[in-house]
């Protein structure tokens, strides 16, 4: 079992927690949650839990005992400071995993890309966003080429904690570059709303993408196999609505189609309400990722 910390005791390492200890019998083993606020919920409810905390950030961790056997950590913190704690890491030879858009390392989309980075140093979860859409990019690139793509990822203003807000920007900068280098688009753009509505509603997110083939019935069959395979670790995670084809002409009378696909993403709620499907998804992707890794090391000692 691979020995790990969480660094962020905000929502989504919260989450993440949860969902670690939540399978007691996983390749996982979160030994640690760090925070800056000795006030937080999630160093409570750790603690609670019977894991080692420190309100002392990441030098507090440095200081554990505990420290010299984590193999692996998570940062769910913010990209800025995700960009100090990746050089100390890599230094004390940790294996992390990017929960924020810093972006440092390979962007990892677990049903896309993610046996071709297992061996990384530092992997990059992309965003929310990133995870909920980019597999379906992918799909659609699979089959024909795609010129564009772009998406609209929809949250509920309740689950969009300090650290996501933060980093608004580096969310759209860094989603718009994964949907070309991971999905497979030609040029991508990605477009987040925090939405007020009250009850809040579930994350929503929305792929338009223009593609090089009128072949309808290859773009539906490759669209629905990936959210099949998404659903493998996020059960949540569906078509809101039937795809949509549109036939148009693109340059030189060439055949293109527009292709709508409206996706609905429902939390698991073991730590924020269902609605909060972009806390999930994005947590339930950094945790696939993690259990690969500790596969893969676990067959290399066998």
């Amino acid at each position: 079992m691979l020995k790990a910390a969480i660094i962020g005791s905000g929502n989504i390492g919260t989450d993440l927690m949860i969902k670690c200890l939540r399978k007691k019998t996983g390749a996982i083993s979160v030994v640690a949650m760090v925070g800056v606020d000795p006030g937080s919920d999630g160093l409570a409810r750790a603690a609670r839990l019977g894991v080692a905390t420190t309100h002392e950030g990441l030098e507090g961790l440095r200081r554990m005992p505990i420290y010299a056997e984590i193999g692996l950590v998570f940062d769910a913190t913010s990209a800025g400071a995700h960009q100090k704690h990746a050089t100390v890491l890599r230094d004390d030879g940790k294996l992390v995993i990017d929960l924020t858009p810093a972006a440092i390392g390979p962007y990892v989309v677990p049903p896309v890309n993610l046996d071709e980075h297992l061996a990384a140093g530092n992997l990059n979860m992309v965003t929310c966003g990133g995870q909920a859409t980019i597999p379906i990019v992918a799909a659609i690139s699979s089959v024909a080429q795609v010129p564009y793509a772009e998406i609209v990822a929809s949250i509920a203003s309740k689950s969009a904690g300090p650290g996501t807000r933060a980093n608004i920007d580096e969310f759209t900068e860094t989603t718009s570059r994964a949907i070309e280098t991971v999905g497979g688009a030609e040029r991508g753009k990605a477009i987040i709303v925090l939405n007020p509505a009250e009850p809040p509603l579930m994350m929503r997110d929305t792929v338009f993408a223009l593609v090089e083939t009128e072949d309808t019935a290859a773009l539906r069959a490759s669209i629905e196999a990936m959210v099949a395979e998404v659903q493998t670790y996020v059960p949540g995670y569906r078509l809101k609505q039937e795809i949509q084809f549109e036939p148009f002409d693109g340059e030189g009378g060439a055949k293109r189609t527009k292709v709508s696909v409206f996706l609905e993403v429902e939390g698991a709620a073991h730590y924020l309400p269902s609605y909060a499907g972009n806390l999930d998804i994005m947590t339930s992707a950094a945790l696939r990722t993690a259990e690969r890794i500790a596969e893969r090391r676990m067959g290399a000692a066998a």
